[in-house]
């Protein structure tokens, strides 16, 4: 065993206790220096550090009973690499916050870049408005080295990921989970393009932790510790989404919201941030620009659609807003042929978008 997993294997081993949290780590830090003192404890020597009856305990049945190395082993078996919070590459940004994880369970990889990070969050239940929202804002920003750091979770989550894939950016997954249990299921896809060289998924359980209600308020925390700011696209007042513009308010990075329809239950959350102060957001220079990241702005312009035929300018034209297939036809003066043919093509070629059943838009602004 390296001398670096070796010092590891003591951090890795605490962590198996869901008794201790990240608050419990900080605590035997401070007290012992170097958590390998940890095994040669007394229970006052704990109670000194702060802990309760209860982490005690915990402290104690771990020191017993789980092996150090196999714990380890288990993490090399399944392909997770691990950073602790007196690691070097530690992310600094999350280092600031009250409450860093002890420990960091990582697939993919975390690059010095990704200290230049948005979080992007939203309602499961998103509309057609969120979802282009999360497209307009998202792509032009990690097309000019912005990572976008989200939760995995279904929804605007989803989108925010996929959306910085396509335009072949950086992207970070924070989960409620342990990294063996991908949650949502439908996300394994997802998390597999993640890591495979665009960025990381990452979590504070270790393996074998399911999706339990309770982890993801304290996963939103680490989305708002790893960033500089957090935007909010669609949210209804009670979402947890609101959860993570608080942490971002009070580790002290900015907080942006997409404004919606006073109407829309899915717009109340966003716009009462807007109301406290959060930074209204109707595009990426908004952002760049509040985050001071002024060297983005001349690439950051929303990308221009070229139409290759009169059949496509048509159909482009009318999608500047989100249509029907059947609303295409009538309004296009095409034959339904025609349109399918045409929207399959343009879809192919990225520039538009299916939002659900046959309702299309633009991925972009039409060059006239």
């Amino acid at each position: 065993m390296t001398q670096k997993n070796n010092d590891r294997k003591y951090w890795v081993a605490l962590a198996t206790s869901e008794k201790l949290g990240a608050r419990s780590f900080t605590k035997l830090l401070k007290t012992f220096g170097d958590l390998k003192e940890v095994w040669r404890s007394q229970p006052g020597d704990l109670m000194a550090a702060g802990l309760t009856p209860v982490q005690i305990e915990a402290v104690l049945g771990v020191v017993k009973s789980v092996d150090l190395d196999e714990e380890i082993e288990k993490l090399a078996r399944l392909n997770i690499d691990i950073l602790i919070l007196t690691d070097e590459h530690y992310p600094k940004l999350l280092k600031e916050i009250a409450d860093p994880p002890g420990v960091l369970y990582l697939k993919g990889e975390i690059l010095p870049t990704d200290e230049v990070a948005l979080g992007v969050v939203g309602s499961r239940k998103y509309t057609s408005y969120g979802e282009r929202a999360t497209q307009f804002l998202v792509e032009p920003l990690a097309r000019n080295q912005i990572t976008i750091v989200s939760g995995l979770a279904l929804g605007i989550d989803t989108l925010a990921h996929q959306a910085a894939l396509d335009a072949n950016g950086r992207t970070i997954g924070v989960l409620g989970c342990g990294l063996d249990q991908i949650y949502p299921s439908s996300n394994v896809r997802l998390a597999d393009k993640i890591i495979q060289g665009h960025g990381a998924i990452i979590s504070e359980y270790p393996p074998g932790t399911p999706a339990y209600r309770s982890n993801f308020p304290l996963r939103n925390r680490i989305i708002a510790g790893l960033t500089l700011g957090t935007v909010v696209i669609e949210g209804a007042i009670d979402s947890g989404s609101l959860i993570t513009a608080q942490a971002a308010i009070e580790y002290n990075r900015e907080v942006f919201a997409v404004p919606g329809s006073i109407f829309s239950d899915s717009s109340a959350g966003t716009n009462k941030l807007i109301q406290m102060g959060a930074k209204l957001v109707t595009e990426a220079k908004d952002i760049l620009t509040e985050l001071a990241l002024t060297d983005n702005l001349a690439t950051s312009a929303v990308r221009e659609i070229v139409a290759d035929s009169p059949q496509e300018e048509i159909l482009l034209k009318l999608l500047k807003t989100p249509r029907l297939v059947d609303e295409i036809i009538k309004e296009s003066g095409l034959t339904s042929s025609e349109v399918n043919s045409s929207l399959i093509i343009l879809e192919m070629k990225g520039m538009i978008s299916n939002l659900g059943g046959t309702r299309y838009v633009i991925k972009g602004r039409l060059k006239e």
